[in-house]
């Protein structure tokens, strides 16, 4: 039995703690069992499926709104083949459908906002792609910039340099381990840029980004570094007590990865090189030099 939380107070007892009973099509205290309301229609498809494409064919809806795509898709799609029953159109009725596509493609980008859309929609795409971005983080990028051009934020900016903010946003939201030099490399734009862009969207859209946390760094750096899951273990365990010293305040986290693992590598007495840990946090050398000065002077360890 499927059972759902509703917001309303029962007038018996007065509690809110009140649930659907789909089956039944009532509303019911759970404290008192009070039936609130009944004969509630369902809300769901009066038809079974049980295959995807029984599902697709019985159906009688399209797609869910999609807000990555400029139209949000939900477009009229013109065919000029063939009609509804398969049947292959006359030259004459096909000219004239020719004729509406051509005015319905010039009808979506009169407006200089669909065209800045289908600009924005297609490098967002491809920007998630190149980076291997789940759905979710696109989706979230793509709403970001919707609100950027509402607010009249795009104007006077590039569309590449927003879009990378937008999703830069999104990933730091979302707390994906992805770096500001890895979208700046993705997208060929500075980073300088992309960090502009960003504070733009974060001051005017009044976002609360989450601080980023190293330890989820850890485990990227350390499968690109190709070290041992012990070693993995030892620098999360040191991590964590290095946030309690404050000694994270302000550093990059790919730096401090890198660091960590190889304090770690070398109190497990397993053979790694600073240059391939600098490698798999995409920083140099001297950073993970630093870091790990920094790191051992607030773990108190000693050189060996």
């Amino acid at each position: 039995m499927t059972k759902q939380i509703v917001t309303v107070r029962c007038p018996e007892c007065g509690s809110t703690n009140l649930v659907l009973d789909p089956e039944m099509g009532e509303y019911v205290c759970a404290r008192c069992g009070l039936v609130i309301e009944e004969n509630i229609p369902s809300q769901e498809a009066e038809w079974r499926a049980f295959t995807p494409q029984e599902r697709d064919s019985r159906a009688r809806a399209g797609t869910p709104t999609d807000y990555s795509h400029y139209d949000k898709g939900l477009s009229t799609v013109i065919r000029i083949e063939k009609d509804a029953l398969g049947r292959p159109l006359s030259p004459k009725v096909r000219q004239q459908m020719w004729r509406l596509r051509r005015w319905q493609t010039r009808s979506k980008v009169h407006a200089s906002q669909s065209r800045n859309l289908m600009l924005a929609m297609s490098e967002l795409q491809r920007l998630s792609d190149v980076l291997h971005m789940p759905s979710s983080v696109h989706d979230m990028a793509a709403i970001v910039y919707r609100k950027t051009l509402n607010e009249g934020l795009v104007r006077g900016r590039s569309i590449g340099g927003m879009v990378a903010g937008a999703l830069y946003a999104a990933v730091r939201f979302t707390k994906i381990p992805r770096t500001l030099k890895e979208i700046s490399e993705a997208s060929q734009r500075s980073q300088k840029e992309i960090a502009r862009s960003y504070s733009v969207i974060v001051r005017n859209l009044s976002m609360r980004m989450p601080i980023n946390d190293p330890t989820e760094y850890v485990t990227k750096v350390a499968e690109k570094a190709k070290v041992s899951s012990d070693v993995e273990g030892l620098a999360i365990n040191l991590l964590k007590e290095a946030k309690n010293q404050h000694a994270t305040t302000g550093k990059d986290p790919s730096g401090l990865a890198a660091a960590i693992l190889y304090l770690s590598a070398r109190m497990l007495r397993e053979k790694v090189t600073q240059a391939q840990l600098a490698k798999a946090a995409n920083v140099t050398e001297v950073t993970v030099r630093n870091r790990k000065r920094d790191l051992m002077k607030s773990l108190c360890l000693t050189k060996s």
